[in-house]
C-alpha cells in the first residue's frame, strides 16, 4: 500500500528517531512533567512503512490519530485508555524539502514532532478536546504552533530560523 509513496531512508530515519528523542525532551520540559508523568503518556510515533491506510493523509506532515487501548486480560471498559500515534507523513515531508532546499531534514522534523507531542500533552491534560469542532480545531493549531514555537526558539539548532519562517503564518491569530 504505502509502495508508492516515498519513505524514509535509513539516514533519514535515524534522524527522525534523533529529533524524536530531543523533542520527548524539550516538551517534557515545557510543560514541567517529571519522568513519570510522562511516562504515562501513552503515544508511539510511526513513520510511513509502518502506518495502515487509514493512517496516510495527503497534505500535512504528521496527523495525530487516536487509539482506544485495553489492558490485556481486562474486559471492562474502565481498563480502556487513550493510545496516541503520531503518524509522520514521509511523502509530505520529503516533497516539501525537495521544494524547499534552505529548510532541512533535522530541524523540520524536529519542529513537527514537538508540534505534536504539544497536541498529545494538551490531549492528555484535557487542555483541549480531541474531538473539537473546526473552529475549535483551527484555534487550538495557532496555540500549538505558538508553543511549539516558545519551547524550540531558545535552543541552538542549525536551520530552525527557516523552520520558524515557514511556519511564521500558523503562529498569527
Amino acid at each position: 500500500m504505502n509502495g508508492k509513496l516515498k519513505s524514509f531512508n535509513p539516514t533519514q530515519v535515524h534522524i527522525i528517531n534523533e529529533s524524536v528523542t530531543i523533542a520527548e525532551d524539550l516538551v517534557s520540559n515545557f510543560y514541567k512533567m517529571s519522568a513519570s508523568q510522562w511516562l504515562h503518556l501513552k503515544y508511539d510515533v510511526e513513520t510511513l512503512v509502518n502506518l495502515c491506510s487509514r493512517e496516510i493523509v495527503h497534505g500535512p506532515f504528521a496527523q495525530v490519530v487516536r487509539y482506544e487501548g485495553k489492558r490485556k486480560g481486562r474486559s471492562l471498559t474502565s481498563s480502556t485508555y487513550d493510545l496516541y500515534k503520531i503518524c509522520l507523513q514521509d511523502h509530505s515531508i520529503l516533497s516539501k524539502l525537495k521544494q524547499s532546499p534552505d529548510i532541512k531534514l533535522f530541524p523540520f522534523s524536529l519542529y513537527i514532532v514537538t508540534h505534536e507531542l504539544i497536541h498529545i500533552v494538551r490531549f492528555c491534560k484535557f487542555l483541549q478536546n480531541f474531538d473539537a469542532s473546526p473552529h475549535e480545531k483551527m484555534v487550538e493549531e495557532t496555540r500549538v504552533h505558538e508553543n511549539t514555537y516558545e519551547v524550540l526558539n531558545n535552543i541552538r539548532v542549525s536551520g530552525m530560523e527557516d523552520v520558524f519562517k515557514f511556519y511564521k503564518q500558523w503562529r498569527m491569530p
